[in-house]
């Protein structure tokens, strides 16, 4: 009974990380009109990490211990600080469909690395949700990209941000054995904004002619996406393998359309649709679990005769 809660406990956190995330994106279109990718990157990191520092002093979480240190340096290093840069500068040279296209590799690059690295089991069902999702992902991109859209730079800058992404979440992992949830992600949102103190410059400059919307949109990063959806990831990841969690993030995309749909009026095509159908499937593929067949019952050997050599 524990262990069932604690996977619903898991995915629970896991589905409040992708709903989250994908919300960012529409946050960010809106906070990108007005800030640099370095500065939205380090406003939104500032953000988080006052959130976290907040909650930490409140909980007092205190240090992590020292083994956890290099997992979560790495991981803010990569991932909260490098990802959230090259990922904001990325989507200002192409469009849309193409990032997405570009950035969905990292699921895959998860599970090669969580499996080299960490030893992750790759099971058939694993392997073949994140088929059915990253073709779905691809079948979005392809429906959203615009023509003449992309540049060499900005797809560049994607797979950088994917590569980013799959190696913060690789480091993470061990980390989550001896620290808190709380812990990797408020530490790893310090290290990110340290690793974005270069671009304080840009962001006080910017803050000071930005709209008031865009600036709400990166706090709300920073609050939302960042500090929440960043715990409730690493609660899930701790209890599940980086495999299973990459996998889970193909439901962005499919999320991201029907927010798109429902915030921006913005209509989804037929192929839209369906792509979003496949991302959803394959992450309900990937999750799922082969049903245990029951043993066959075990039968008494028969008695055997008695040998006429026997002794009475």
């Amino acid at each position: 009974m524990n262990h069932r809660r604690t996977e619903l406990l898991a995915a629970g956190a896991a589905t409040v990380t992708v709903v989250l995330w994908a919300s960012a994106f529409v946050s960010i279109r809106s906070a990108g009109a007005a800030y640099s990718p370095g500065a939205l990157a380090l406003g939104r990191l500032l953000s988080g990490a006052l959130a976290l520092g907040v909650i930490c002093l409140i909980r007092r979480e205190g240090l992590p211990p020292r083994s956890a240190w290099r997992g979560i340096a790495v991981s803010g290093v990569l991932w909260f600080g490098f990802y959230m840069v090259v990922l904001n500068w990325g989507e200002q040279q192409v469009d849309a469909g193409t990032a997405a296209l570009v950035v969905n590799i990292g699921p895959i690059l998860i599970a090669l690395l969580g499996a080299q690295l960490l030893g992750d089991a790759m099971p058939p069902r694993l392997l073949a949700g994140m088929a059915v999702s990253f073709a779905g992902a691809v079948t979005v991109g392809l429906s959203m990209s615009d023509d003449g859209g992309s540049s060499v730079l900005g797809v560049i800058l994607c797979l950088l941000a994917a590569i980013a992404y799959a190696g913060g979440v690789v480091a993470q992992k061990p980390a989550l054995g001896s620290a808190t949830p709380l812990q990797v992600t408020t530490f790893g949102c310090f290290t990110g904004a340290v690793v974005c103190l270069p671009f304080a410059g840009q962001l006080v400059s910017e803050a000071a002619d930005a709209p008031a919307s865009a600036t709400l949109n990166m706090v709300y990063l920073g609050v939302f996406p960042t500090a929440l959806a960043f715990t409730t990831w690493a609660y899930a990841l701790a209890r599940t393998t980086a495999s299973r969690m990459g996998a889970t993030t193909y439901a962005v995309p499919a999320l991201v359309v029907l927010m798109s749909w429902l915030a921006l009026g913005e209509v989804p095509g037929l192929l839209t649709l369906a792509g979003g159908t496949l991302c959803l499937a394959g992450v309900a593929v990937s999750r799922s679990r082969a049903r245990r067949t029951a043993p066959a019952p075990v039968t008494a050997p028969e008695p055997q005769p008695e040998s006429a050599s026997d002794p009475a």
